[in-house]
Order: C-alpha cells, then structure tokens, then sequence
C-alpha cells in the first residue's frame, strides 16, 4: 500500500463490513466501469433475494448459529454473514469478525455450528473440530446440525452472497429448506475426501 502512495498510482480501496458497505461498493465499481445500470440490478437482485427469505424464516422458530470463517485462531464469520444468518431464519452468536475461544461455543449451546474457512471449499474436518474443541454436547453436534458452506458463498463480498444465504437457510432450516449447493452436512463426506478415494494407490 505505501509504494502505491508513493507511485501515486490511482487506486479503489474496499473494506466492506456490512451488507449496506458491500452494495456501496457494488455501486461504486459498476459505476468506475461505466456499467451504472447493471450494478444497480445486481444491488436490487440481492436486496429481493435478502427480503424474500425473511418472509419465508418470519414464522420459523429462530436457531442459535454459530458461524466461523477460520480455525485456527477460531474466527467467527464477518458481520455481512451476521446479517444473513438473521435473514436465513437464525440469532448469530459471537461477535462478528471477532477472536473466539473453544471454550466460549459450548456456553452459548448452538442450534446450529457452521464452518466456512477462507480457502478451504468444503473441506472442513467438520467431525475432527467438534471432537477436538470439546464441542460434542453442544445441541448442534447432538442433532448433527454441523455444517460446512463453501467459503466462497460466505466470504466474498459479492453476488454469490445470494447462494450463500440460500445455503444458509439449508443449515439452520433443513426441513423447510432442504439440500442446497455448497452445503454439507457433518454426516457427509467431503468431495475432497471422495477424490482421494477414488485415486488408484501407488
């Protein structure tokens, strides 16, 4: 950042925290592309999509959700995802964007434990965490309503937060919403996993 200051290189600097910064920053873009119209189409798109699933979860019972975008230090997902959780039919616990500790999680008893680590697809060891953190009596891990969501769906402050939410609602709201793309279950195996499998051995 500081050669670029000192080039005097014009550049767009984004540091999105909420769905408002995020759609801000959809608008700016489009706007530096000269493709106004089209970004707000895609801005009035995710508003739609935001408010048609806070009327299809307005009757459901809300579920305590946890939420991680990485490991090792446990980091619970951005306030964006906050707000997603909320739209999806969930209560976020934590705070977003912020540092936890293992032993804070079972505290809070979880409905629903969601992994969705930068970089990782969905290959999350989803069964490996809850025994390792001590996170086995949780409500969440007790009803195997532990999850991994493509971290693409979640973490990238674009569009494809519309098929995150969607895959959000799958994990908090199974049986109103069944399977959706980039969601497994803890039950699941990993395509990862599968891959390997399939491999021929050495």
């Amino acid at each position: 950042m500081i050669e670029i200051l000192k080039a005097g290189v014009r550049f767009l600097g984004l540091a999105p925290r909420t769905l408002t910064d995020i759609y801000t920053d959809i608008a700016l873009i489009a706007g530096a592309v000269g493709a106004s119209d089209r970004g707000a189409k895609v801005i009035s798109d995710m508003r739609e999509a935001m408010a048609e699933m806070k009327l299809r979860t307005a009757a459901l019972p809300r579920k305590r959700v946890f939420c991680e975008e990485w490991g090792k230090p446990i980091i619970a997902s951005q306030p964006w995802v906050a707000e997603l959780v909320q739209a999806a039919g969930g209560e976020f616990l934590a705070t977003a964007g912020s540092q936890c500790s293992a032993e804070q999680i079972p505290a809070m008893d979880p409905e629903v434990i969601i992994a969705a680590w930068c970089g990782a697809g969905d290959r999350v060891p989803l069964a490996k965490i809850v025994a390792q953190r001590g996170w086995s009596n949780t409500t969440a891990a007790r009803t195997s309503q532990v999850y991994c969501i493509s971290d693409e769906l979640l973490n990238t402050p674009s569009p494809t937060l519309v098929a995150g939410l969607q895959a959000l609602s799958g994990a908090i709201h199974p049986e109103a919403f069944g399977p959706q793309r980039g969601l497994r279950n803890v039950n699941q195996i990993s395509r990862a996993s599968l891959s390997c499998e399939n491999e021929p051995a050495n």
